[in-house]
């Protein structure tokens, strides 16, 4: 009796332990899929100095609450012939920062009119600093860090899309 005891005793405890390790979660990594550039229209900026068209872009647009909150999150790369144009509803000062975002960025803050208003240059990688527009705007564009300086953008210029 004793012995039928001591091998029931053990042979619950071995399925209870058995039941319990097969209750590990085993860790499991989640891949961050790579977000890509897609084309939904074309974008001309117009210096105020001549006038004429200076530079075309491939654009992104950014209009919906979940597009605007993510804007150029997870991605690796932007070809300098690209970039993302944010459309709000109204005309207010913004505030961007770059959390989650890879790449360096320059922020162009554009108002109602359709002419850069400010800009901030050069924001850098995964920083969640506010990078504010310091004047109402109602579009804001982002491009490859360094392109203000070189396409020697100024306030007043205009845009078209």
């Amino acid at each position: 009796m004793y012995l039928k005891k001591n091998i029931v005793v053990y042979l619950s405890l071995g399925m209870l332990l058995h039941s319990i390790s097969g209750c590990k979660d085993e860790k499991k990594s989640i891949k961050q899929t790579e977000v890509t550039f897609t084309k939904e229209g074309d974008l001309t900026i117009f210096k105020i100095a001549t006038d004429s068209t200076e530079i075309s872009l491939d654009i992104e647009i950014a209009d919906t609450d979940y597009d605007i909150q993510t804007g150029l999150m997870y991605r690796s790369s932007m070809k300098t012939n690209q970039g993302m144009l944010f459309v709000f509803d109204d005309v207010r000062e913004r505030y961007f920062f770059m959390k989650n975002t890879q790449i360096p960025l320059d922020i162009i803050y554009i108002d109602d009119n359709k002419k850069i208003v400010s800009y901030q240059k050069d924001a850098k990688p995964f920083d969640e600093t506010s990078l504010p527009s310091n004047i109402p705007a109602k579009y804001v564009l982002e491009v490859n860090a360094g392109l203000v300086d070189t396409w020697l953008l100024k306030e007043g210029d205009s845009l078209s899309w």
